[in-house]
């Protein structure tokens, strides 16, 4: 018996959002960050710095390396797709060549959401009430309208900008991630001659997260998607439907332990699980950092999230709930479990994205305005404050936040660029003209909630990587570190490095074109760079009577982040 739906929706609530209005939605959020900045600190550049010795074979395939230090995450994939884009494109700069992938990731991410949304909205348990008299809206409609609003809501969240812009191994999860979503959700709408679409997506994002560094994740997705294809037996209609869903169910399982069995040949499987107690103060210290994380990270969608939890209460083994809800629940429980916190909790932004879509039709009119108002208010401020200090950098003027910049990043040369004020100046428009839409009388559509958070996210994360740009290059990159060193060392001759992470080893190599070595005890270059923090260990290592101190080098943007410079000097 099909319990009742809390979503009443008319067919002229689910008019279609523009298809150009999205997709420049899309690519406004999309291209900047991935444009015009080098590598930042510090999973970005690091990861970078293995697909660079992947290209140029200075490391093991299935073992990637930057000069034998492995990366954050037990990952291959990744680093193959960076690596073949750099080997693939030689005419580009590398950093950029490895970034063509990731931008295709996130595009995949952003498709696969909508499509997983749209098959969700299209199952008969999320269907709205129907109309005595009929007016009610139609299924494909409806669900094209809720689909609209889950990818408006993926983009309006905050946790989503920085960290879907990196070359690291956690968007490679993402978009692999989203697309098991996809798979799972539109295998119910799919024949048996269409069969191998899903099944293709599915076999691909389950690989392709298990060779991402999550196995764990694959697995237990995969086996979440069996038991959600196994209740949907009890929805079928008719031998064939039932056949259907049992190929599926088979399909799904078999898939998935072979997933896991691919990453126990490649010796993928890591034990990460590091569960804080609540004994020591530092554990509950730990806990209240991952609460502000959940909070802030995955706005404005958990409140929506909890809200569809409890209207479609009644229906929460349908799979337009029950799926997004697995597939979040195992995100949240990788982001309690593991050090990657934030890293983990991305994985939750497309499902709590898809819960949050279904809150909207059950939403009364001024629940909507106030999120209206809110996002109005604090979008505006943050653009407000972010032309105001861009204008400061250029001018002087206002002293204060001119001041700030100074201090903070010492050294720090301003410069004009047309094409970054002309974006700026465009997206700053289309924000107003935004606002000035949403606060007419336009005809009530379910997606309209969303509109102006999606629309505020896109416009400050285009002005942070247009105005800000230079300053976050120089704030968040070890370039002007890597340059001082350069300076000050004969780049045709080799350096030996002690203690750096890979992070700082990749932007030597980058930025100051040094061929780096790992230190030894005996000295085989005229240079060595040792980390700060890491001069306690160094005489039990290298052979310090070979050496003699050069200069301590400083990361402008922070004082803790010194590296020694010495030179070899002949023994006597």
């Amino acid at each position: 018996m099909n319990k009742p739906s809390p979503a009443i929706i008319a067919q002229s609530a689910v008019r279609r959002l523009p298809r150009l209005a999205l997709l420049l939605f899309c690519v406004a959020y999309v291209l900047p960050g991935f444009l015009g900045r080098g590598p930042w600190k510090n999973a970005d550049i690091a990861a970078f710095g293995t697909m660079q010795a992947l290209a140029s074979g200075a490391t093991n395939w299935l073992h990637p390396q930057l000069l034998g230090q492995a990366g954050e995450f037990e990952a291959l994939l990744p680093y193959w797709l960076g690596a073949l884009a750099i080997k693939a494109m030689p005419f580009l700069d590398p950093a950029f060549a490895a970034r063509i992938p990731f931008v295709l990731l996130l595009a995949l991410t952003l498709l696969t959401t909508w499509y997983a949304v749209y098959y969700l909205a299209r199952s008969p348990q999320a269907q709205p009430v129907a109309f005595a008299f009929g007016g009610e809206a139609s299924p494909v409609d409806y669900a094209r309208a809720i689909a609209d609003a889950a990818l408006l809501a993926l983009i309006a969240s905050l946790g989503l900008a920085q960290l879907s812009h990196e070359t690291t191994p956690a968007l490679a999860q993402l978009g692999f991630m989203a697309l098991v979503f996809y798979a799972v959700a539109a295998s119910a709408y799919r024949n048996a001659w269409k069969v191998m679409g899903p099944a293709l997506g599915l076999a691909t994002g389950l690989a392709g997260l298990a060779l991402s560094g999550a196995p764990a994740v694959a697995t237990l997705l995969g086996a979440g998607s069996t038991l959600v294809a196994l209740g949907s037996t009890r929805h079928s209609q008719g031998e064939k439907d039932t056949a259907h869903v049992w190929r599926w169910v088979l399909l799904t399982g078999t898939l998935t332990l072979a997933v896991a069995g691919l990453a126990h040949a490649l010796d993928l499987w890591r034990w990460r699980i590091e569960i804080p107690g609540l004994e020591t103060p530092a554990d509950r210290k730990e806990w209240r950092s991952v609460a502000r994380l959940l909070i802030w990270f995955t706005w404005p969608t958990w409140p929506l999230a909890a809200w569809t939890l409890w209207r479609w209460r009644r229906q929460l083994t349908s799979r337009h709930v029950a799926l997004p809800l697995w597939f979040a629940l195992v995100a949240l429980a990788a982001t309690v479990t593991t050090t990657a916190s934030d890293r983990s909790l991305l994985l939750s932004l497309p499902p709590l994205a898809a819960l949050a879509a279904f809150a909207l039709p059950t939403l009364k009119r001024s629940v909507a305005s106030l999120i209206d108002w809110f996002t109005l208010l604090f979008f505006t401020g943050c653009a407000i404050i972010i032309w105001v200090i861009w204008i400061a950098m250029q001018t002087g003027m206002p002293r204060q936040p001119a001041a700030n910049v100074a201090k903070l990043a010492p050294g720090f040369e301003p410069s004009f660029s047309w094409l970054a004020f002309l974006a700026a100046a465009l997206a700053t428009l289309a924000w107003a003209w935004l606002v000035k839409w949403r606060a007419g009388r336009q005809r009530a559509a379910v997606w309209k909630s969303m509109v102006l958070p999606a629309g505020g996210a896109t416009l400050c994360w285009l002005l942070l990587m247009t105005l800000w740009l230079p300053l976050l290059d120089y704030a968040r990159s070890y370039a002007p570190l890597s340059r001082q060193v350069a300076a000050r060392v004969d780049t045709e001759a080799c350096v030996e490095v002690f203690g750096l992470n890979s992070a700082q080893a990749a932007a030597f190599q980058y930025h100051g074109h040094l061929n780096l070595r790992q230190a030894g005890a005996r000295a085989a270059c005229p240079y060595l760079v040792v980390d700060a923090d890491a001069q306690d260990r160094l005489s039990s290592t290298v052979d310090m009577p070979e050496w003699a101190f050069l200069a301590t080098v400083r990361r402008p943007t922070d004082k803790t982040e010194n590296v020694l410079l010495f030179k070899r000097v002949s023994r006597p």
